[in-house]
Order: C-alpha cells, then structure tokens, then sequence
C-alpha cells in the first residue's frame, strides 16, 4: 500500500459555505466517495478541514499511484477541481523514513 496525502483549498468565494455551485459538487462527491473508494480498492486513513482557511488534508492508503489516479478521475472528483486547487504527495510515516535512513 501506498500512502497519499490530498492537500486542496479553496477560495472564500468557492466555499461550499457560499456558493451553490461548489455546495452541489460537494454534495455529489460526498455521496459517492465510499462507493469510489470501495471500487478503486483505496481507504481513506481520515481527513481534516481548517475552516477558517479554506484547506483541507485527506490521508489515503491506495495499492498503487495508478489506483490514486484513477480514483481522482471520477467524474465526482473531477467536478470539485472546478472550485478547488488540489495536490497529491506520495509520503511515508516517519518511523517508515528513519528505517529507510539506517538502511543507507
């Protein structure tokens, strides 16, 4: 398994708070993401919203890079990149790095 970190945020404009547009985005991704996750084998480890900032980080536990990308693809996803900058990282826990150091 590989772990992803989904860093997104957006303007006070977009929010789903303010904009009907966004809110229905929102809404659409948020009632099919366990069917999205459950169909490209990926787990969401848990997520976190700073209101007040607009961001949000979403920890996922996928098989593969291509499981991650496919996932983001869905058209559900896809339409909340209209309102939201979004980046993926590939990371590792820091007792997974430390190892990786010793082994050097």
């Amino acid at each position: 398994m590989v772990t992803f970190l989904l860093v997104s945020w957006h303007t006070p404009a977009d929010c789903p708070t303010h904009n009907e547009t966004s809110r229905k985005s929102m809404a659409e991704y948020m009632s099919k993401a366990a069917e999205l996750l459950t169909k490209h084998g990926v787990k969401m480890v848990g997520s976190w919203h700073v209101y007040g900032e607009h961001w949000t980080v979403m920890a996922f536990d996928a098989p593969s890079f291509e499981a991650m990308q496919a996932l983001l693809m869905e058209p559900e996803m896809m339409s909340i990149t209209n309102w939201q900058t979004m980046e993926l990282k590939a990371a590792m826990t820091l007792e997974e790095t430390w190892k990786m150091v010793q082994a050097q």
